[in-house]
């Protein structure tokens, strides 16, 4: 995956001042890093891809060159759905990835991912930094040896393409849907048939009947994979995903061997991108639904109410089930919970949910 040079003038002066007072400057000048970063991603893949190859510029940029980052697409070193397993083994340094597809090794991790009916990515970031979530992110990949930073979101997501209509809660009866996470627990709930598949197989799984249905991310990335080529009807909200979190996983040897600058550094460079990430989803989502719905001429369907409503309540089931089964998962569900009930008066006068379109004139 080819990298650029890019310039963070005031990120890369505040970093610079976050030097431990008393630091011996001959050290920390000497001190360099040569890593690898594996992706769950398709070489250069809009947005996911390329911001895995950003964050790499970043670190090195930020670092003044003391760390230096190779990036590898899914599959060049390691498959996509692998990508925990070789920072969790030390053999590789970075991953880049999503919370999403660590539910047999961390079942925490989903909550980290999305949460149906969940969090919009604004709330979902004042949780982590203000109210206690990164701690105990960090706290439930702690096991696997492994250091997780937000390092990106998608913002919300498009609730998927379907080869079928979806009138009723009978026509998910026996739907091969690619789906992962909470998501796919709703949906085989619902009597779907939940299937995980890395990005790259979807197209093709879609196109020759292998699966009914695919969830991804949003117009942007679904774009650019072709899947409105194999389905007919994408239809919104993205009930699964409010809120698409992807993460940087550092691998706790190396992160260990970094000086407190450094580590601070790479805190900064995932926050900056965490950031600068979700702008790029919100500006090029509505520039590309606007080409699939003029140019393409798809079929832009809402879910009936009915089937939210159902799988909104086997979302709350699937939640309480997990939170029973798993200690940490409880916890953590229940900090979520807290926090969303104490910005919940603050949102309620805050969104202008109820305002009129256009610029109020």
């Amino acid at each position: 995956m080819r990298r650029r040079s890019f310039l963070y003038g005031g990120l890369g002066t505040l970093a610079a001042c976050t030097q431990p007072e008393g630091t011996d400057e001959v050290t920390i000048a000497d001190e360099k890093h040569q890593w690898r970063m594996v992706t769950s991603w398709p070489p250069n893949f809009p947005g996911h891809g390329v911001s895995a190859s950003r964050l790499a510029d970043r670190l090195e940029d930020l670092s003044g060159g003391r760390i230096t980052v190779d990036v590898f697409a899914a599959g060049e070193l390691v498959p996509a759905l692998e990508v925990l397993d070789a920072v969790s083994r030390g053999t590789i340094q970075l991953g880049h990835s999503a919370p999403i597809y660590w539910r047999g090794k961390i079942p925490a991790a989903q909550l980290f991912g999305s949460v149906p009916f969940g969090m919009t990515p604004d709330v979902f970031n004042a949780w982590l930094l203000h109210g206690g979530g990164l701690e105990l992110w960090q706290e439930a990949y702690a096991p696997q040896n492994v250091v997780p930073f937000p390092a990106g979101n998608t913002g919300p997501q498009m609730g998927g393409w379907f080869n079928r209509e979806i009138n009723s809660l009978a026509d998910l009866q026996g739907l091969k849907m690619r789906i992962p996470g909470l998501g796919g627990e709703v949906m085989q709930r619902a009597g779907a048939l939940p299937v995980i598949l890395a990005g790259s197989e979807i197209f093709t799984a879609l196109q020759t009947g292998a699966i009914d249905a695919t969830e991804w991310v949003g117009p942007y990335n679904d774009m650019a994979f072709g899947l409105h080529q194999a389905a007919r009807y994408y239809y919104y909200p993205g009930w699964q995903e409010p809120s698409g979190a992807l993460e940087l996983l550092v691998s706790r040897e190396a992160y260990d061997s970094l000086s407190p600058e450094l580590q601070s550094i790479v805190g900064a460079a995932c926050l900056a991108e965490n950031s600068y990430l979700l702008a790029e989803f919100n500006t090029r989502n509505h520039q590309a639904l606007k080409t699939l719905t003029e140019e393409h001429q798809i079929e832009l369907r809402r879910f009936p109410d009915d089937v939210l409503e159902a799988l909104q309540r086997y979302s709350a089931e699937v939640l309480d089930e997990l939170a029973a089964e798993d200690p940490l998962v409880a916890r953590i569900y229940a900090s979520y919970l807290s926090f969303t009930a104490e910005i919940e008066p603050w949102l309620e006068i805050s969104t202008p949910s109820n305002a009129p379109s256009g610029n109020g004139r």
